[in-house]
């Protein structure tokens, strides 16, 4: 059994929820200085929607922070390429289960890489690890944990003491497959590790005949392999819970003797803003649950539409700011009007970049991004009030990262920052007139602002042109050309020319900014 090293020698202290214990605790990992971090990845048998890009947000922001932090983290996500839903999709396409499978990866993976989902190392297909899956089940079955039947072979929950501790839940309680199976089984909740193939289904040999892994099986045999038999972080989404993180725990932990996770983090799920009650998944009875929470999510069967259709009219970058505003065990709002909200969020923080590049003459996307000891070396760069106020500011930050990774806080003190720079360039006269001091002081502001929003995953880059080339260029070159007939219509004192000229590009979502050293435009 691995035992956790409570050395927490030039690391932070971080705490965070474990739905496991049900409070927070004080992160402490297997490995000193090293974190393994599992998350359950999707089935690919139809194109990914907002949904599935939860999960990997929230990750790959905690990733963020704790290597800004210090640790070395390895992150696996994990691909579910063969299970009933895409044997059903497969014959409806009349496409092989492999070939449906690798066309809906690559979906999945383009619009992660849409969103600046960086950090995930390794991303293994179930399919690549039949033979360690088998091997899984024969420890299980060795051990009386399990037992073949007619093909199938099964967990039994009754010969795991502690079986429904995520939950809660005693055996009794527990819903387990239906169907044709139920005759096999000794009790009504003890699930499936294998399955026996039926007549055209792909199938892998095993010592109980011809057929393929269950669901839950998959992951307890992947992170083993990648991760070891004891890691740190387990993570999904809270519709995950039960029956499949329940089930991975009574599978690895009978086998293996030793915790599966130290801890378990599930974040929340997409909720359709201003609706009520189920709006996903299947109905269920009682409140406050897990349960409940995922019966309110967004999921194929009610109609999400596939991310990539999403991206056609939101910028990736609006959805994750969205993402990011919660705190991730929170629903998440989602619908056109949040990301509209967010769209005029961001606009705040490319006014900023914009702002900077005019008076500096560099861009605020080629900074350094830099980790956490730079960060605290950096502020002996800052002086009296300008110190204290950042100083401030990134310590609200970093407690918020630090109290379970909550993203809404820090969201919300860059907002902080973003005012507190500007009002700096105003009260200084930096659009007017710029001193050394002056611009070598707003450098350092917004090296700060680097190091956060980097930490968070955003603005790593600069935002894509929304037409190709020399398009791009033409839409500048006429906007100048407006803003300089608007500028002569205010200087000649025609101001229902100059109003209608601004008020026309409003409507056509251009939103002007007048400065003292001329008018800037963007969309909106």
């Amino acid at each position: 059994m691995a035992e956790r090293n409570s050395s927490t020698q030039n690391f932070p202290k971080i705490e965070l929820y474990n739905t496991l214990s049900h409070q927070k605790e004080q992160f402490i990992t297997v490995v000193p200085g090293k974190v393994g971090m599992y998350l359950c990845g999707p089935t690919v048998y139809k194109p990914s929607h907002i949904g599935h890009m939860v999960g990997p947000v929230i990750f790959d922001t905690i990733k963020r922070h704790l290597v800004y932090s210090g640790w070395e983290v390895t992150w696996v996500v994990n691909i579910t390429d063969v299970d009933d839903k895409l044997i059903a999709e497969s014959k409806a396409r009349n496409m092989s289960m492999t070939a449906l499978a690798e066309e809906m990866t690559a979906d999945y993976l383009a619009n992660l890489s849409a969103l600046g989902v960086q950090g995930i190392d390794t991303m293994p297909k179930a399919t690549d690890h039949i033979e360690g899956i088998v091997k899984f089940i024969e420890g299980l079955v060795q051990k009386d944990f399990a037992y073949p039947a007619d093909g199938d072979v099964y967990f039994d929950v009754t010969k795991d003491e502690d079986y429904g501790k995520l939950t809660n839940r005693s055996p009794e309680k527990m819903q387990g497959e239906g169907g044709a199976t139920v005759s096999r089984k000794r009790s009504a909740a003890d699930f499936a590790l294998w399955k026996k193939a039926k007549p055209g289904e792909p199938s892998w040999e095993s010592p109980w005949g011809p057929g393929r892994p269950g669901w839950h099986i998959e992951c307890s045999a992947m992170s083993e392999a990648l991760l070891g038999s004891h890691f740190d972080i387990h993570g999904g989404g809270l519709d995950l819970v039960f029956p499949h993180h329940e089930n991975e725990i009574a599978q690895s932990e009978s086998l293996h003797e030793c915790p599966m996770a130290t801890y378990w983090m599930h974040n929340g799920l997409m909720q359709a803003a201003g609706a009520a009650g189920k709006v996903g998944g299947r109905p269920r009875d009682g409140s406050g649950t897990p349960d409940d929470m995922a019966a309110t999510k967004i999921s194929k069967s009610t109609g999400a539409e596939p991310f990539k259709d999403l991206l056609t009219r939101h910028r990736a970058e609006v959805i994750k700011l969205l993402l990011l505003s919660t705190h991730y065990r929170s629903p998440i709002h989602f619908g056109e009007e949040p990301l509209c909200e967010s769209a005029r969020a961001l606009e705040a923080f490319e006014r900023l970049f914009s702002r900077y590049e005019r008076l500096c003459g560099n861009s605020y996307y080629t900074l350094t991004e830099r980790n956490r000891h730079d960060g605290d070396m950096a502020i002996s760069e800052f002086h009296g009030d300008t110190k204290k106020h950042v100083l401030a500011l990134r310590n609200r930050f970093l407690e918020a990262m630090d109290d379970d990774f909550n993203t809404a806080v820090a969201v919300a003190t860059l907002f902080d920052l973003i005012r507190y720079i500007n009002k700096f360039i105003d009260s200084e006269g930096m659009e007017k007139k710029k001193n050394d001091s002056d611009l070598e002081t707003l450098g350092h502001l917004m090296l700060l602002m680097r190091e956060l929003t980097s930490t968070l995953g955003l603005f790593l880059s600069p935002p894509a042109q929304t037409s190709a080339g020399t398009d791009g260029k033409l839409l500048d070159s006429l906007m100048q050309l407006i803003i300089e007939l608007r500028s002569r219509a205010r200087k000649t004192k025609d101001f229902a020319t100059a109003d209608l000229i601004r008020d026309s590009l409003t409507e056509a979502d251009i939103q002007l900014e007048d400065r003292a050293d001329g008018t800037e435009w963007s969309i909106k």
